[in-house]
């Protein structure tokens, strides 16, 4: 069924939408055997809540309707993968494929779990169009690949992605959570990595992929993040726990949850065409599969044994779940009454050929033996022509490789060569420091040695037939199987080893909390403290009084690097892992926004200003009460003036939610808002100026700070003329002066509210702090105190 390997995309989706603005989506994964469906309205004329999911399947496949049925002023979805998603195969169904009421039917019939329990009956409705995407794409996997999908073997989920942080495309490339914006350093022959890249320690593809979707998904649900960030606890204070989990994990296969398509998917038609040779390749992947298995359900007693003693909510359920089923115990039993006992999972090519042309015991099918006795005299015979080559032609370093695809060459060190070549040796290929080769004799030895181990794969799965049919039944019990390793894969060798290799305490663990502060104590940013030692923390405080935070400082003083340190520190701590952080409660965000960066969108025929106002527009529509946003400079892609307007309108909608706002901006009269509004802090970078050059010391302090003509400096090391800088010099003085003078004014205008309001915001992180009572009494007196003497 599956003959994709490594970490390659196995993922179908077919898109579909109405004139409302609705879109299904149905995501069909071939490689775990799970169908998430997803259906919403798009805000955006841009189809970003689209992208955003394409982005997170990264399909290999996407069906579409023929006809666009798109809303007036939208390009619709065929349109939108022609554009964006040339990477992936478009296929177009008919419209009669796209039948919402058959997707009711196959995915009630296909689902593992009971259909009251995904709310089919309920909302089936309400879902019509990704249950319609739903009968397209299953209808197309089962043409295409000439399988019928097993009853009851898929695990399906609604609205999965709902469920999880949104994070829109475009804020996954500006703080750069998969790929890096930049590959390289300046200045440096470092290669910058993305978070992704960080955290990529995993050692199996399940785990890999699973670590991926968490990032651009984190969790919501506070219960979930504390049980992973419980697991790490007692994994940092239990070096014995962690160690072993460590190596049982490395006896559990790299692709084992690769196993499963294979008892989710069975062949549409079983005739005597099984027996053709073009067959064999299907056959191989099917017994390299029950080896699979065979070799992880073999280390599941180890894996039991580790987690006996373990503590944690976590560990507990996984142990529970292994050692608690008998399923995997009578799994093991059948497959050890057809599989040789010494059969187990090999990476190397030959020796992985050997064993699943030998994986079934002898005596139970003659022409199998048969078969393998050829494999076994032609792969003889394979290795006495090397030894005769050898001495025939006086090369001791001659070896004899074999590849999966080309099946075995001959190879020898270049250095060992004097001369051409004998004529015999044929298809000549310098690889490296080595030449490689082949002769007519092993072309034909190989021909007959790939025809016996065709037949072996061809004769062996004949003989598996009833074993697989047995084993579709507790398919179920092996996709809990994979969620376990994948997940144990993901906290074990990501989160904790990341952690494990850094200094004691620098990685703290985080409080989750559904309606209190973001406070970060001393955040360093993850990837590029890796890089440099010398990273200077910052912190961050927002909460309901205090919900927009202005960041001020000349160019390259390390906004833009903050600004993307406190989302990626937010996305640590909601996918259950510690955040290199010296203290950090963190309110679950629900959606991260971002407005980062400037550049041309040629592709929309978008200039700066216009793409800065289209990601501005996207914000603005969908955030929500518990949305982070994030914008670096605002309104500075047009005339200043307007610009000005445009920054100061968004900051006052921004401050009128809930949600928590960190804007950076060069324009200093934005810092008049914090007059304004007592819910506006305002922080700067500090610089200090010598000899007329910036010095950047990269440490966030409160209040506004006046640089005087940083960009003036800027300029003159760039290279413009003095009498230039000194013209500028004058006519900003002047400015300067005036706006100060008015700046003054309104200051002490609205002090007296400026002190209201930041008891009242004291008050309210009293109120959602954990002291005891004494303590709590004791801080009512010295804000009583502060607020008399006017220090607050």
């Amino acid at each position: 069924m599956e003959d994709e390997v490594g970490e390659r995309s196995s993922i179908v989706i077919g898109l579909i939408e109405n004139r409302a603005k609705e879109v299904g989506v149905a995501a069909f994964d071939l490689r775990s055997a799970s169908l998430h469906l997803s259906q919403y309205i798009e805000t955006s004329s841009s189809y970003q809540n689209t992208k955003t999911l394409l982005l997170f399947y990264d399909p290999m496949l996407i069906i579409v309707p023929p006809n666009k049925m798109a809303p007036d002023g939208m390009v619709g979805v065929s349109e939108l993968v022609d554009r964006f998603y040339s990477s992936a195969k478009k296929v177009v169904m008919a419209r009669g494929c796209f039948d919402d009421t058959k997707g009711v039917v196959l995915v009630k019939s296909l689902a593992a779990k009971d259909p009251s329990a995904l709310g089919l009956d309920t909302y089936y409705k309400q879902y019509y169009l990704c249950l319609a995407a739903a009968a397209a794409t299953i209808k197309w996997t089962e043409a295409e690949k000439g399988v019928i999908v097993t009853n009851h073997s898929l695990l399906v989920t609604f609205n999965g992605s709902f469920d999880h942080m949104n994070i829109d495309s475009t804020s996954v490339q500006n703080l750069e959570i998969i790929e890096p914006l930049h590959s390289t350093l300046w200045g440096t022959s470092n290669k910058k990595r993305s978070l992704f890249h960080m955290l990529k320690t995993t050692r199996t593809v399940g785990g890999t992929r699973l670590l991926r979707a968490n990032l651009l998904q984190p969790l919501k649900d506070i219960e979930t993040i504390n049980a992973r960030l419980d697991c790490l606890d007692e994994l940092m204070s239990n070096e014995e726990l962690f160690f072993s989990l460590s190596q049982v994990l490395r006896k559990f296969p790299k692709e084992s949850d690769r196993v499963l398509c294979h008892f989710c998917f069975k062949p549409n038609k079983v005739t005597n065409e099984v027996l053709q040779v073009e067959n064999a390749r299907k056959s191989q992947l099917l017994i390299s599969s029950i080896i699979l298995l065979k070799t992880a359900l073999e280390a599941l007693p180890l894996l039991s044994t580790v987690l006996k003693d373990a503590k944690s909510s976590l560990l507990t359920n996984v142990y529970k779940s292994i050692s608690e089923n008998e399923k995997y115990a009578a799994i093991r039993e059948r497959i050890s009454e057809v599989f040789d006992e010494d059969v187990l999972h090999a990476r190397v090519p030959f020796v992985a050929r050997t064993q699943q042309c030998f994986a079934v015991k002898a005596g139970i099918d003659g022409l199998l033996d048969v078969a393998r006795r050829l494999f076994c005299d032609t792969s003889e015979a394979i290795h006495n022509l090397a030894n005769k080559y050898r001495e025939e032609f006086n090369l001791p370093n001659l070896k004899i490789p074999f590849k999966s695809r080309q099946g075995f060459y001959l190879s020898i060190p270049q250095k060992d060569i004097n001369g051409r070549l004998p004529r015999k040796f044929i298809q000549v290929l310098k690889h490296g420091n080595n030449i490689h080769f082949s002769t007519l004799e092993l072309a034909s030895l190989n021909v007959r040695n790939n025809s016996a181990a065709a037949e072996c794969y061809v004769r062996t799965e004949l003989c598996l037939e009833a074993l697989i049919d047995s084993i579709r039944g507790d398919v179920s019990a092996l996709t809990l199987l994979a969620e376990v390793l994948c997940l144990l894969d993901m906290i074990v060798n990501s989160f904790a080893h990341t952690i494990s290799t850094k200094p004691v305490d620098r990685y703290t663990r985080p409080e989750l909390t559904d309606n209190g502060p973001l406070a970060i104590d001393a955040g360093r940013h993850p990837i590029l403290e890796s890089i440099h030692n010398d990273f200077i923390p910052n912190s961050i405080f927002l909460s309901e009084a205090s919900n927009m935070v202005i960041v001020m400082g000349p160019n390259m003083s390390g906004k833009s690097t903050y600004l993307q340190q406190v989302c990626l520190l937010v996305i640590l701590g909601q996918i259950g892992c510690y955040v290199p952080a010296r203290f950090s409660s963190i309110r679950v965000v629900d959606r991260i926004f971002t407005r980062m960066g400037t550049g041309d969108n040629l592709e929309s025929n978008s200039s700066t200003f216009m793409t800065e106002m289209k990601e501005t527009a996207f914000v603005m529509q969908n955030v929500s009460p518990r949305s982070l946003i994030v914008m670096d400079e605002l309104g500075r892609a047009t005339s200043s003036t307007d610009g000005f307007a445009i920054a100061w309108s968004c900051c006052e909608h921004l401050l009128s939610l809930k949600a928590y706002t960190i804007f950076a901006t060069h324009m200093e009269n934005l810092s008049e808002l914090a007059t304004i509004y007592p819910n506006v802090k305002i922080l700067h970078f500090d610089v200090d100026v010598k000899n007329n050059r910036l010095e950047f010391k990269f440490q966030l302090k409160d209040g506004p700070r006046h640089v005087p003509h940083y960009g003036l400096l800027l300029a003159g090391v760039a290279g413009l003329p003095s009498s230039v800088i000194e013209t500028a010099r004058r006519i900003t003085s002047r400015i300067t002066e005036k706006e100060m003078r008015r700046m003054e004014v309104n200051c002490m205008q609205y002090h007296p509210i400026q002190m209201a309001y930041r008891v009242a915001q004291r008050l309210i992180c009293l109120k959602y702090s954990n002291k005891d009572e004494d303590s709590i009494r004791q801080a009512l007196q010295n804000l009583k105190e502060n607020y008399a003497d006017g220090k607050l």
